[in-house]
């Protein structure tokens, strides 16, 4: 379409509405960024509008929700063989591609390969004039100028659709509480010296002395005695976003600190320390936080950035800023979540140029080692090389296995809030794992599913969802629902309160629907993981992708092997798969087991946790419904805990202990009365002179019970 578009002649550009959109975004230096053609959009206009009491309501869609992979997977040796065939000379670099730069003269480039090609999704920026886009877009701008026989294009050849009226308000908004926090906060150097000890005290940073913290521009703002570090960007470098960051001592005599980004902090791309990076660096040291930054600036003068999102995410728009060093050793922190984020971010950056610090005893995180007085060039200098070898002995993992007996508690995973007793059964949530879910029909095995990855999300889990039976919106709506714990129908006055919270969660969907053949949805899978650093994908559910295959395959065949490819996914990608797989047709007095599970052994033979959603059936009222835990390799750990189901909110939450329920059940001799206790058990009542005797437990259960069950 762009290609279509362009070859007419730039001046349509500015009035042509198209599926691809060039967006404004607020990032460290992209003034302009196309949209992938995989991300699903909706234009701010025409049906992107719907009512709400009689007004009318802007209706905004935003690309980061929906992943889909494009209709051909893009390779490295594509954009080479397609740059040659272009005469285009390009250096082949460690995550991305180097290229003479289009959007300048020629006389003006000087041999510098100015350039970025991500090697992976083809994503190009351009470093001297700050354009960016798709490498469908880059392929546009070569087709017209050649022919149009240019020997370059202009940056504004690539424009974007108008700003709503709402967005641009959203905009000038955040800009505006951006520049209101930052002129009231105020440098360290107009603090008394008092005042600025009380703060450098409350953040651990005594030993960070006035200078560095004046040289990387932090401030302070006073109403909330919060650290203000700043984003300055784009090709004026003005204020684009700040960064608060709040102290707050706990129970356990530690400091937990709480960020706050404004305007918003999915349009949060900001390298702290960055601008202070000379062209001529080589080596660097990524840290996940500003204060580490800090220690590491002062402490050994390399030069140091600050990942904007911490260990949850290194996005690829960041990479060609990390280009020109040749060695990057990632010190995240000073725990195990750090230190596997360490070893996958370093995947994307190039292993043969990474170097890691593991956590120990004797290497915290670089804010702590320098209020310990700690040498920390020394713990640099000691960093292990990212790359390793097919094979190893047991001194290379010797270190590995120490840390997991020291932070058994960190190595369980992330623990659930909303279901405790799951925490009890897997001790958490682990990266690299298969968990297998299963259920009757009807049960809410989806439902469930969806809360339980909710709960993860909220925590910082970046969570990816492939639901093939339900479309998106229907799936959205629920989360919403269970998010808010309401129904928000009846309180349609909150939905903007609770939509943008939910808006801010790692949470991302894949856009099929239906049958999809296994290797597509696995590649869009490892895109997102690329794109998005995902660590839990749900796929709802395996029997939707196996109606692709031939028929004259074995069915039982297919899901075996589909059930491989997802195990290899989650070992290789070190990213947790929950697969649903509906179970075999059984009686419906019988519990389901491991075995129920359709297909063949392989399921769970593969899987290392296996969750089943059991439904007793009663007679006059709604099936009871418990998790039953009957595969567990982490620990061996296995059970069962009841459920119970709240409609009003589509929540599911365990029983409170002691709860008695008494239940109707079928009609027996006139001479008998029946109550059922919360065990389910029958217990007979006498009958003396035509009136009903109950038992002791009876007369005890009456007491608690509001409508003690019927006799007859």
């Amino acid at each position: 379409m762009w290609r279509r578009l362009l070859l007419r002649g730039t001046a349509w550009l500015p009035r042509v509405v198209v599926p691809c959109y060039v967006l404004q975004r607020h990032l460290s230096s992209f003034p302009r960024r196309l949209v992938p053609p995989g991300l699903h959009q909706r234009p701010p206009w025409g049906a992107g509008y719907f009512l709400v009491h009689g007004g009318t309501r802007a209706y905004k869609k935003d690309e980061k929700f929906t992943v889909e992979f494009p209709a051909s997977p893009l390779a490295v040796t594509d954009i080479k063989q397609y740059l040659r065939s272009k005469d285009i000379p390009f250096h082949d670099g460690f995550s991305c591609l180097h290229a003479p730069s289009i959007f300048i003269k020629t006389s003006a480039r000087k041999d510098r390969l100015s350039l970025f090609i991500d090697k992976i999704t083809g994503q190009f920026l351009c470093m001297e004039t700050q354009v960016e886009g798709s490498w469908e877009d880059l392929q546009d701008c070569l087709e017209v100028m050649q022919k149009e026989g240019q020997d370059f294009l202009r940056p504004d050849v690539l424009l974007g659709y108008p700003e709503s009226a709402e967005e641009q308000e959203e905009r000038e908004h955040g800009l505006r509480e951006v520049q209101s926090i930052w002129s009231s906060s105020v440098p360290f150097s107009d603090l008394s010296d008092a005042e600025a000890q009380l703060i450098k005290t409350m953040f651990q940073i005594t030993k960070v002395s006035n200078a560095t913290l004046r040289k990387f521009g932090v401030r302070v703002f006073r109403p909330s005695k919060s650290l203000v570090f700043p984003w300055f960007g784009g090709p004026d470098s003005s204020l684009k976003g700040l960064k608060l960051l709040s102290a707050q001592s706990t129970n356990f005599e530690k400091v937990l600190y709480n960020e706050a980004i404004v305007p918003r902090s999915t349009s949060y791309y900001n390298l702290f320390g960055l601008p202070l990076v000379s062209r001529l660096d080589s080596e660097l040291v990524l840290t996940g936080s500003e204060l580490d930054t800090l220690a590491v600036s002062q402490a050994t003068g390399l030069p140091s950035v600050a990942l904007p999102r911490g260990v949850s995410c290194l996005p690829p728009t960041l990479l060609p800023y990390l280009e020109q060093f040749k060695r990057v050793t990632l010190w995240l922190g000073g725990d195990i979540r750090s230190w596997e984020a360490s070893k996958i971010f370093a995947r994307k950056l190039g292993l043969r140029r990474c170097s890691l610090v593991r956590p120990g005893d004797y290497r915290p995180s670089p804010s702590e080692g320098l209020a310990q007085g700690k040498n920390l060039s020394i713990i640099i200098k000691a960093s292990i090389p990212a790359a390793h070898k097919s094979i190893m002995s047991f001194k290379q993992l010797r270190e590995d296995v120490y840390g997991e007996l020291v932070n058994t508690e960190q190595v369980a995973g992330v623990k659930w809030v909303r279901f405790p007793e799951l925490n009890r059964i897997l001790k958490g949530h682990r990266k690299g794992e298969l968990t297998v879910f299963t259920g009757p029909t009807g049960s809410g095995k989806t439902t469930f599913i969806s809360e339980m990855a909710l709960d993860l999300c909220t925590q910082g889990v970046n969570t990816l969802w492939g639901s093939f039976e339900i479309n998106n919106v229907r799936l959205a709506k629920i989360m919403l629902t269970q998010f808010a714990m309401q129904r928000l129908e009846t309180n349609l006055e909150q939905y903007d309160f609770w939509a943008d919270k939910f808006e801010e969660l790692p949470l991302y969907f894949m856009t099929f629907h239906g049958q999809q053949n296994v290797k597509i949805v696995l590649d869009t899978m490892l895109h997102a993981v690329y794109l998005y650093d995902i660590n839990h994908v749900i796929i709802d559910n395996l029997q939707f992708m196996m109606g692709q295959e031939s028929l004259q395959v074995d069915k039982f065949a297919v899901q075996d092997h589909i059930i491989g490819s997802f195990r290899k996914f989650a070992t290789n990608a070190s990213c947790h798969v929950t697969l649903i797989i509906h179970p075999r047709k059984e009686e419906d007095d019988r519990e389901l087991q491991t075995a129920s599970i359709f297909g063949s052994a392989k399921a769970s033979q593969e899987a290392d946790n296996v969750l089943i959603l059991q439904e007793k059936k009663l007679v006059t009222c709604p099936g009871r419904r418990s998790l039953q835990v009957t595969k567990n390799r982490f620990d061996g750990d296995v059970g069962i805990f009841p459920l119970d189901f709240i409609k009003s909110s589509l929540t599911f939450s365990a029983p409170i202990k002691g709860r008695v329920k008494l239940k109707k059940v079928a009609d027996k001799p006139e001479n008998e009365g029946v109550a059922t206790d919360e065990e389910g058990e029958v217990k007979k009542d006498r009958v003396k002179g035509g009136k009903t005797e109950k038992s002791g437990q009876a007369k005890k259960l009456s007491k608690t019970a509001k409508n003690p069950a019927a006799v007859k």
